[in-house]
């Protein structure tokens, strides 16, 4: 592999045909470049939307209530579903396996204010798991815990946004201040940062959902019901589901399969989709790839067969002075190997490159991020590439290894 003179000789032939050497590892390079950029590409459309599923876990079940769309019982179309602390109950004792579950309550945006400093946020009241479900990042402080639901505290976790308008100077230590909600005063035990692709989640306000009831409701209504399936297979999270929607369709006398009564989002399910479709995807682009770089492969194999042709007599002398018809394969191969390898690297640095530069060009985007190639697309490619090289030589090789000394001394 490492003897100089078959360096020697490769660099010699390349040399001598340096335009058809040109095209054919051109034609490898276009292939492996092609590869890479809708590698990179179809990474950044998958990163695009991954990026839309951040701000929630991937396990989490979000419950919503709404209206019956379907009569049941006799009962009529129209009717509104509001959801209590029983059914919040219910579901701790129904659903089994659950990692962590949440109560919610929706009261909009309301007045607060720190001293002279004032502004309209998103009131969340919650129980403290939903830290966890919603993925919420707490950067100062602490989030809500048990003890704040029982004792009804008046404790608040206020989001990055809400801190930097209601406590203007950055250095501003906010726990332990207190912040005036709708004429309520509440402490100010935490600070967030909620990685959601919405910027208004960083203007909401967590408080104990027990608190609110009793502060500002009066009642025991709540509006959203979540909770995370842990490790659950695929089948045991969908059993999951299924028994909360019995649970509350039976106790609120709902058609089971009224979907807008009870509204489940299986954030799951969402995301088997897509890896689902991006499997597709990855797969459609690799045979893409596979098949522009199998035409170059192809090229590749042609011009080895062209030089086995117009070095029949020096092969031929080779195997008279004792040349093993291996060692004459290895020698194509080796040069094939050389030229797809080289035409390939280059192609793989452009690719690479442009990916570069791309992803540090290009504005955000909803839907589409940072392109990139792997170090295992890098590596998957280099691999190819050897393959590829070996194959394009194997049957030149195999030709030149069947070529007799007598018949190439006779070859003009």
């Amino acid at each position: 592999m490492f003897e100089l003179d078959k360096w020697q000789e490769i660099y010699s032939t390349v040399k001598k045909n340096k335009l058809r050497t040109f095209l054919t590892g051109f034609s490898v390079a276009w292939g492996i470049f092609m590869l890479i950029i809708l590698l990179g590409s179809g990474n950044g459309l998958e990163n695009g939307v991954r990026e839309n599923f951040r701000g929630g876990a991937i396990n989490g079940v979000w419950i919503s209530s709404g209206l019956t769309n379907m009569t049941y019982k006799g009962m009529k179309v129209g009717r509104q579903i509001r959801f209590t602390n029983e059914d919040y109950k219910a579901l701790k004792q129904t659903v089994p396996g659950y990692d962590r579950i949440s109560a919610r309550l929706f009261m909009g945006n309301r007045l607060t204010s720190y001293k002279n400093n004032y502004g309209t946020f998103f009131l969340s009241p919650c129980h403290p798991d939903y830290g966890i479900i919603k993925e919420v990042t707490v950067i100062q402080g602490r989030f809500l815990n048990n003890i704040d639901i029982v004792d009804f505290r008046k404790v608040a976790v206020i989001g990055e946004k809400v801190k930097d308008a209601l406590f203007k100077a950055p250095d501003t230590v906010a726990i332990g201040k207190y912040v005036n909600i709708n004429g309520v005063l509440f402490q100010v035990v935490g600070v967030f940062r909620d990685f959601s692709r919405n910027d208004h989640e960083q203007q909401r306000i967590y408080i104990p959902i027990s608190t609110a009831q009793r502060v500002f409701s009066g009642n025991t209504v709540i509006n959203q019901i979540s909770f995370t399936t842990g490790n659950a297979t695929q089948l045991d999270a969908d059993a999951m589901v299924r028994i909360a929607r019995t649970t509350l369709s039976t106790k609120h006398m709902v058609d089971p399969d009224d979907s807008r009564a009870i509204e489940i989002w299986n954030k799951s399910e969402d995301v088997r989709r897509f890896n689902a479709l991006f499997a597709g995807i990855r797969l459609f682009i690799w045979i893409i790839g596979i098949g522009t770089i199998i035409a170059g492969v192809v090229g590749v194999s042609n011009i080895m067969m062209i030089s086995v042709n117009e070095r029949t007599k020096e092969i031929g002398i080779r195997k008279a002075l004792g040349a093993t018809p291996a060692s004459i394969v290895f020698l194509i191969v080796q040069e094939s190997i050389v030229i797809t390898a080289f035409a390939g690297y280059i192609g793989l640095v452009l690719g690479i490159g442009l990916l570069e530069l791309v992803s540090k060009n290009l504005p955000p985007s909803e839907f589409f991020r940072n392109p990139e190639a792997s170090l295992a697309i890098a590596a998957g490619a280099t691999i190819l590439l050897i393959i590829a090289g070996t194959i394009a030589g194997l049957i030149p090789g195999s030709k030149a290894a069947r070529i007799k000394p007598i018949e190439a001394l006779k070859d003009e």
